[in-house]
């Protein structure tokens, strides 16, 4: 069988048909997912080695398939695919199906009786095409009367109301003023209860199916000990929700879905599970990690006696 799409454009598009839906599929954030997903990089790695592999393979049994015909066989075959694409049968027979034209020969058949200085007129059909996509259009406009003008499920304005309700809703989740944003300089462990449950909260939804409602760790690490992969404390923490883990690809960046002051609660709610010591805890992972703290030196403070006159002779 004559190919139409020869091997060296076969592959390339077949491969950037697969590589631009992972990279629509993947939320990788400001990176490309192949960079920041290393399996995603040896998934396509793989993908290309079997493409190129099976049109090797199809090669090969296409010359050994070649080889096992007889004269009269391959004789056939250089005369099927000495057609053209636009020759071909079954090309010729989906345009005559599309149109229902007739052949130059049968013309006459179709001419009819007008005579203008020589020009004749022939009364061909409306192609098929058309007429299937006319008789689309009629439905689409009675589908269209019967649900917006006798049912009158909604109009216009009512579309542009919800469309103004759903933008107000997204803005009510972003934050009121610059001061509300939390970030990776300005995040600090929060204490209260409030924050805290809210944390517990989310944690318990989001978190517990890799890291267990009680932060032992399933998946995902134990929570509860001294030792962290990416480093513990508010930032490090914060940060890793925020961005995903490039450790390990299962740890997704949350900056999307989950607000900044949100994260800065399940953080906060994080360190308090340390030392919990819960049942069925995974063994500890990554290096011991302490809090850095900065030791205040003490401020030397002169006194001076403004009551005392310097002597201008020993001065």
């Amino acid at each position: 069988m004559k190919k139409l799409i020869p091997a060296y454009v076969r592959v390339p598009l077949l491969f950037a048909i697969v590589f631009a839906a992972l990279e629509y599929f993947i939320d990788s954030g400001d990176r490309p997912a192949f960079i920041k997903f290393p399996m995603v990089a040896l998934f396509l790695g793989v993908f290309l080695f079997l493409l190129i592999a099976i049109e090797i393979v199809i090669d090969a049994v296409d010359k050994v398939t070649y080889h096992l015909l007889t004269e009269e066989q391959k004789n056939q075959l250089a005369n099927a695919q000495s057609v053209s694409f636009t020759q071909s049968q079954w090309y010729q027979n989906l345009v005559k199906k599309l149109t229902r034209s007739k052949e130059i020969e049968r013309e006459e058949d179709i001419m009819l009786d007008h005579d203008y200085d020589g020009i004749k007129e022939l009364d061909n059909v409306l192609p098929p095409w058309w007429v299937y996509l006319f008789y689309g259009t009629i439905i689409f406009a009675l589908v269209y009367m019967v649900r917006f003008h006798v049912m009158n499920e909604y109009d216009q304005e009512q579309e542009f109301k919800n469309e103004v309700k759903l933008a107000e809703l997204e803005k009510s989740k972003l934050p009121k003023n610059a001061a509300d944003e939390v970030s990776y300089e300005t995040v600090v462990a929060l204490t209260d209860a409030t924050n805290l449950a809210k944390g517990k909260e989310i944690f318990t939804n989001a978190c517990a199916a890799c890291h267990k409602a009680d932060g032992g760790g399933l998946v995902g690490p134990n929570l509860t000990d001294d030792h962290w992969i990416n480093g513990g404390g508010i930032k490090n923490i914060f940060k890793l929700i925020s961005e995903g883990s490039k450790n390990n690809p299962s740890m997704v960046a949350w900056k999307s879905n989950l607000s900044s002051s949100d994260i800065q609660n399940i953080a906060s709610y994080i360190l308090t599970l340390k030392g919990t010591n819960p049942a069925g805890a995974k063994a500890a992972e990554g290096e011991i990690w302490k809090e850095e703290t900065v030791e205040a030196t003490p401020e030397v403070v002169v006194v001076s006696d403004s009551t005392k006159v310097e002597d201008p002779i020993k001065k």
